[in-house]
């Protein structure tokens, strides 16, 4: 048996703000647990549901030397799906409204006193990682830490540490100075060969430069932050431990995203019956949004963040053009106000083609992904991407840029060979993804027969936790220690 401990800023069912939480949540569930004790450690944030929050037992609590005081350190436990979590509790860094705060300089000190608890509470709670997995820059210090003082004592000598990059773009950077400070990290970890960044101090380059290995959401985002355009700064550095780098794409849960048991739509259906029954949900959806009721014309869903890393700024270009077409664009989310306002203006300008829900809504989500024909995501960058899974898994045919995560997973028409799951262009450019959006039009309208073939592919790839799971622990064999 192999323990590994997770250590992360959020995590389903208890807290999620993004993508991160549904990895840290489901992926453990996945893990054969014959072979892996895998538990999860967090912070105890006071913006838990009320409902999460009551599921908490308090385990005790001892005081941490942390940024030259003491510094209180209590320990909750709670056990869901079989997997147990640890939270860390202090009040005076986890009691905010939500989970992050605007403050960078307070965020650092925030999940730097987070990576010191979580290696702290480990003889206390009498669990014994052989491996600890971490995940983006909130953990960074963890691996650093574990090399520098806990290295004296012999409890955790053995133990392995393993550096998840979810989003390189966030880092942990701060002024070099004041994090020596507050980590109480002695000069020697301050150099441009370990946590020093263009002079400041970078929590998550810590984390890279430490960690026995390192991964990230998708095998093609993998070899793309080698580069200077994706690395963000840090690609010299992946480069040099390329040895050490691998990627694995995210999965989503099979039975949250199940058309055949979906709560949130209206008319249930799956690979057998998709024909007659998915373009109900199409004519519920246009009776709900006030679009045109035509059962017809082609649907093209969004869910996204409306910001210029999704390739907004791609649609904002030919918008207009795209609305000369037999189409209809439904878009759910919230972002930059520049995209807010867009698709706003197209609604009004289009209003029994174009639906602007600016708000977002997890029923309304995962109706727009059953009523939906095609799925428009062309991100200029995407570690992994969930959104594509989840239209695979509903039948809708995603039309993707060829970059990170979808790049891995949606398979391009290829109409010589009637084979693809998706659509899918290469270069970041506005006229590109508009020509691929027509190609997707054409074989709607003229090939119906071959897009029906198209969503039986795209409805039998399995992109569920299980795949994931056995890479990772393929991985964590790799690392015995």
């Amino acid at each position: 048996m192999k323990n590994i401990l997770f250590v992360a800023s959020e995590g389903v069912p208890f807290i999620k703000t993004g993508g991160l939480a549904d990895v840290v949540g489901s992926l453990p569930r996945d893990i054969d647990r014959r072979y892996f004790d895998v538990r999860i450690v967090m912070p105890k944030y006071a913006c838990m549901s009320k409902e999460m929050t009551e599921k908490l037992e308090y385990v005790t609590n001892f005081y941490m030397d942390f940024h030259w005081k003491r510094e209180y350190v209590g320990i909750f436990k709670a056990q869901v799906n079989g997997i147990i979590y640890y939270f860390i509790d202090n009040e005076y860094y986890f009691n905010g409204f939500k989970p992050y705060g605007d403050d960078v300089k307070f965020e650092i000190e925030k999940f730097a006193f987070f990576s010191k608890a979580a290696l702290s509470i480990l003889p206390v709670v009498e669990f014994h990682p052989d491996i600890v997995h971490c995940h983006d820059w909130q953990t960074g210090l963890v691996p650093v830490y574990l090399k520098e003082r806990f290295q004296a004592n012999e409890f955790y000598r053995s133990m392995k540490t393993i550096m998840t990059i979810h989003n390189l773009k966030f880092q942990g950077r701060w002024d070099k100075k004041v994090v020596k400070d507050l980590t109480g990290l002695p000069d020697y970890f301050f150099t441009p060969d370990k946590l020093e960044m263009f002079g400041d101090a970078d929590l998550l380059k810590g984390g890279i430069v430490y960690a026995d290995a390192i991964t990230t959401v998708s095998e093609t985002y993998a070899e793309e932050i080698k580069t200077e355009f994706y690395g963000e700064g840090l690609n010299g550095l992946l480069k040099s431990r390329e040895n050490d780098l691998r990627g694995i794409v995210n999965g989503i849960d099979y039975e949250e995203f199940n058309p055949s048991t979906d709560k949130y739509i209206d008319y249930k259906y799956d690979a057998i019956n998709f024909r007659k029954e998915k373009i109900r949900n199409k004519r519920a959806l246009q009776k709900e949004l006030g679009l045109a009721e035509d059962d017809k014309i082609m649907m093209i869903g969004v869910v996204s963040r409306l910001t210029d890393q999704k390739g907004f700024d791609l649609i904002s270009c030919v918008m207009d053009e795209m609305c000369q077409d037999a189409v209809q664009f439904v878009i759910l989310g919230t972002g930059t106000e520049q995209y807010e306002n867009m698709f706003r203006h197209f609604a009004w300008k289009y209003g029994d083609k174009v639906s602007a829900n600016i708000y977002y809504s997890e029923a309304l989500s995962h109706k727009i992904y059953a009523a939906s024909d095609a799925f428009l995501m062309p991100s200029l960058f995407e570690p992994c991407g969930l959104s594509q899974l989840m239209s695979l898994r509903y039948g809708t045919l995603p039309i993707v840029r060829e970059t990170g995560g979808l790049k891995d997973t949606v398979q391009p028409y290829n109409k010589f060979e009637s084979t693809g799951t998706g659509f899918s262009f290469t270069n970041y450019n506005a006229h590109e993804m508009m020509q691929t959006v027509r190609t997707a039009e054409a074989l709607y309208y003229d090939n119906k027969r071959e897009w029906n073939k198209m969503i039986d592919r795209a409805m039998a790839v399995d992109f569920s936790w299980k795949v994931s799971a056995n890479k990772y622990q393929e991985m964590y064999d790799w690392l015995r220690p």
